[in-house]
This record gives structure tokens, sequence and C-alpha cells, in this order.
């Protein structure tokens, strides 16, 4: 692959595709390069809380200085990532709010599958991943190709936004990669995609998931989203171990997801525990 198969984004291609009225999208914004468009959105939002209204986006051509859970890089090479931040204003209950990055794992899924043919799924809570064919520690038979990292920004005004950040791998090589569990759409088999379609698709799913959200005033019940989220989580049903917050962890199999989005395991006494936030490394099938 050479740099004319990884042309820049071309912004003015971008709002026209995104923004109103031919868009859903209400601003929509390109840079060419940035360290991290989670931080610029939440340093503009602080600043002045109408600078990014609702359905709004910070798109990146790249971004060399991503951050994911825990204060974690993202780093990608020019050219091959879809990295952008949408910012929602959710007129949801607060105890809804747990299930934003599982919405927009679940729209991840759906646009790499429309876009890239590649039967994609969720590691609970904000992984992205694809099949490999070579299994790894942690993580079986698949390797990370997106994640999405939720913030909730309160306002100067009294609101409160969230700002989720979202990176998919799209064209890097096998040497491009930053560690073994790390993958791309490209390696993992898509044929003739682009960046520019991954991100349209992207928005159009992010889209409709948002307004089914608000329209069953943030229950993932009784909308269907919660059983739609769980058909693509490959964690459940699987024996896990979750690190968590202060070097404790738990092991058991992943049942279900609890009604906030919340992980429900099985421990090995028979005992079931709720997982609100934490590391998963997949161990293997439950019997």
């Amino acid at each position: 692959m050479t740099d004319d198969d990884r042309p820049p984004l071309d912004p003015a291609a971008v709002r026209a595709l995104l923004e109103a009225p031919a868009g859903p999208l209400t601003r929509v914004e390109v840079v060419m390069r940035t360290g991290s468009t989670n931080a610029d959105v939440v340093r503009d939002l602080r600043a002045d809380p109408g600078s990014w209204p609702d359905r709004s986006v910070l798109v990146a051509d790249h971004q060399d200085a991503g951050r994911g859970r825990r204060d974690r890089t993202w780093s990608t090479p020019p050219g091959t990532a879809v990295t952008c931040s949408f910012v929602v204003r959710p007129r949801v209950p607060a105890e809804s709010l747990g299930w934003l990055p599982l919405l927009a794992g679940r729209g991840a899924v759906t646009a790499v599958r429309a876009t890239a043919g590649v039967p994609a799924h969720l590691k609970w809570p904000n992984d992205v991943l694809v099949p490999a064919d070579e299994p790894l520690e942690g993580w079986g038979a698949a390797r990370k190709v997106g994640g999405i990292l939720c913030e909730l920004v309160p306002l100067a005004d009294g609101s409160t936004a969230a700002v989720v950040g979202i990176g998919l791998n799209v064209l890097q090589r096998a040497d491009e990669l930053p560690v073994p569990s790390a993958g791309s759409l490209a390696l993992a088999g898509a044929r003739h995609v682009d960046r520019l379609g991954v991100l349209v698709a992207l928005v159009a799913a992010l889209d409709d998931l948002a307004r089914r959200f608000r329209d069953a005033d943030g229950s993932a019940v009784t909308s269907g989203l919660a059983a739609e989220v769980a058909d693509v989580v490959a964690t459940l049903g699987t024996h896990v171990r979750v690190s968590l917050p202060g070097d404790a962890w738990v092991e058991g199999v992943a049942e279900r997801l609890d009604d906030d989005g919340a992980l429900v395991l099985r421990t090995a006494d028979g005992a079931t525990r709720r997982v609100l936030a934490g590391d998963v490394h997949h161990l293997r099938a439950a019997r």
C-alpha cells in the first residue's frame, strides 16, 4: 500500500455529507492534524458551552496523541484511521449514561460490518474486535481495531455534554501496529474500504441509535437497544478476568448485561458480581 492509497480527508466533502441540511449533524469540523480530538472538544466546551452543539463532531485526518481509557495512548500512522469526537447533550436520566460507550460501540460495529464486510464484535465495554488467525492471550482469536472513550463534561451553564471519542483502524499494515493485540480492517480482509465511507456509515449508525435512545427516555431495554448491544458483545458467554481499579480483579463467566449496561459475572462460588468498569481479559469460552 502506497501513500496514494491513503489520501487525506477532504474537509469540504466530509461536511457536505454529514452536516445539515444534507446530513444529520449540526456542526462538522475537520482538522488535518491534532493531538486528541476529545481533548480539543472538552477544552472548547469548558471555555464556551455553546461551541459544540448537540449532534456535532470534530474529525481529525491524523491524530498523534490520542487517548484511551485509563490515559492509555492511541497512535496511528497518517492516512490510516478514522478518529473523531462526537458531542451529544444526553437528555436522559443519569443512570442511563453507562450505555453511551456501549451504544457507540454498537454503532462502530454496524459501520464496520456495513463498509468492510468484516464480522466485527465488541469486547465489553469499549473495544471493537475483528477475527484473527492466531489466538492471543487475553484476546482469543481476535484483534482490536477500535476503541471508544466517553467523557461527561459539566458546563458553565449548568448542563452536561457527553464527548464520545471513537478511533477505528482502517488501513494499517502489520508493521504499523503498535501492539500485538491491535489490528486493522485491511488486515482482517476488508477490500476497497476507505476512511470516508467508514466515517459516513459510523455517523449514520450513531445518529439512529441516539434518536432511539432519546425517544425511549434513555431506556436501552424498552427501546430494544440493550438486546442489540448484547448481540454483538463477544464477552458474553466467555470466562473472563476483569482488572478493576486499585489493582483488584474478579474472575467468572460473563452472563449478561444489566439494565444499566454493567457486566454481570457468575463467579466460581455461584455468586453474581456486577462490574461497572474494568479491563476484560477473555480466558476461554464457557462450558
